[in-house]
C-alpha cells in the first residue's frame, strides 16, 4: 500500500528539518511557502515545490503546516485560495504551528464546514535541534480516530506524539509548556545577571549546577548563551516566546485561571522586543539587567 502523499506549508527554521525528515522516511512530500526561495533547497531532498496552495491541496492526501502565528495559520487556510477553498472530506489537516487554542477550534469548525476536512492541532516542542533528530514532543488534539491515523505520519519527527483531547487541546498543552520554558527565561536573566554582578564566572553555572534541581533543558541551551553574550544566529526567536506567552495569558482569561508569573515574563520580554531585540534569541533578555 502506498504511502500517504504530504503537503507540507511552512518552510522556516522548524518546516524545512521537519520536511526532510518526511523524505528520508520515503513519504512524497509537495511543499509550499510564502517566501518560494527557502522552499527551493528541498527540491535536491526529493520534495516536489508546488506553485500555488491550490495545486498542493489537489496532490496530497495529508496538508501539514507549520506557520509562525495563528494569523498567518488563518490566511494559509481561509484565504483566498487557501485550503479551505481547495480542500476534500476525505484529507486531514496537521497544524503543527502554536496557535490560540479558541482560534483553533474555530478553525477546526470552519474548516469542516467549508470543505470536509478534519482539523488535527499537533503542536511541537523541541525546537530545531529537535526537529532534526526527530525526538520532538508532539501535543495532539482532535478527533481520536483523526489523531491515531497521522500518527505514523508524526512517527518520523517525534520521540512522543499525546493525544490530550479534543481539537484545541494539543494547543493548551503546548501553552502550558511555553509557561514554563517562558518563566524560566525570565529568571535565568536574572540568575546570570546576580552572579555577573557578585563576581562569579557566568560561563561556569551550566558545569556547575547540571544535574541539579535547576537542570533544564532551557537551562542548559540560555545559560551559556547568556553568559558568553552570544545572541547571533538565533535558534529561536523573542518574539516567539512573547507570542506564546500572550496565549497563555490571553487563555487565562478564557478560563478564569491566574498566570501572574507568565504575564510578568511577558511583559520583561515585551519590553526587551521594543527597545529592538524581537527578532533575537531570548538570551538577550540577560541585556536588561546588564544596562
Amino acid at each position: 500500500m502506498p504511502l500517504p502523499r504530504l503537503g507540507f506549508i511552512g518552510i522556516g527554521l522548524m518546516g524545512d528539518p521537519m520536511t526532510r525528515r518526511l523524505l528520508a522516511a520515503g513519504f512524497p512530500v509537495s511543499v509550499w511557502n510564502r517566501s518560494p526561495a527557502k522552499a527551493e533547497p528541498l527540491s535536491e531532498a526529493g520534495a516536489h515545490i508546488a506553485s500555488s496552495i491550490a495545486e498542493l491541496v489537489a496532490e496530497v492526501d495529508v496538508i501539514m503546516l507549520c506557520l509562525a502565528n495563528t494569523g498567518v495559520v488563518e490566511s494559509v487556510v481561509f484565504g483566498e485560495e487557501g485550503v479551505a477553498a481547495h480542500g476534500r472530506p476525505d484529507q486531514r489537516l496537521i497544524d503543527f504551528s502554536s496557535s490560540d487554542p479558541a482560534a483553533t477550534r474555530d478553525f477546526a469548525a470552519r474548516l469542516q464546514a467549508a470543505c470536509g476536512m478534519a482539523w488535527v492541532d499537533a503542536p511541537v516542542s523541541g525546537g530545531v535541534a529537535g526537529a532534526e533528530a526527530g525526538s520532538l514532543a508532539i501535543m495532539c488534539g482532535g478527533n481520536s480516530d483523526a489523531v491515531e491515523a497521522c500518527r505514523p505520519l508524526m512517527a518520523p519527527l517525534a520521540a512522543r506524539v499525546t493525544h490530550m483531547g479534543p481539537v484545541g487541546a494539543g494547543q493548551v498543552t503546548k501553552v502550558c509548556n511555553q509557561m514554563v520554558v517562558g518563566c524560566q527565561a525570565a529568571v535565568l536573566a536574572e540568575m546570570v545577571a546576580l552572579a555577573e554582578a557578585s563576581g562569579v564566572d557566568a560561563t561556569r553555572l551550566t558545569e556547575a549546577l547540571s544535574g541539579g534541581f535547576a537542570d533544564s533543558k532551557p537551562f542548559q541551551i540560555l545559560t551559556p548563551r547568556m553568559a558568553a553574550s552570544d545572541f547571533a544566529n538565533p535558534p529561536w526567536h523573542l518574539r516567539t516566546l512573547l507570542k506564546d506567552l500572550d496565549m497563555a495569558v490571553a487563555q487565562s482569561q478564557r478560563a478564569g485561571s491566574a498566570t501572574p508569573m507568565s504575564g510578568l515574563a511577558a511583559q520583561l520580554m515585551r519590553a526587551q522586543a521594543r527597545r529592538g531585540h524581537a527578532e533575537h534569541d531570548p538570551a538577550i533578555l540577560v541585556k536588561a539587567y546588564r544596562d
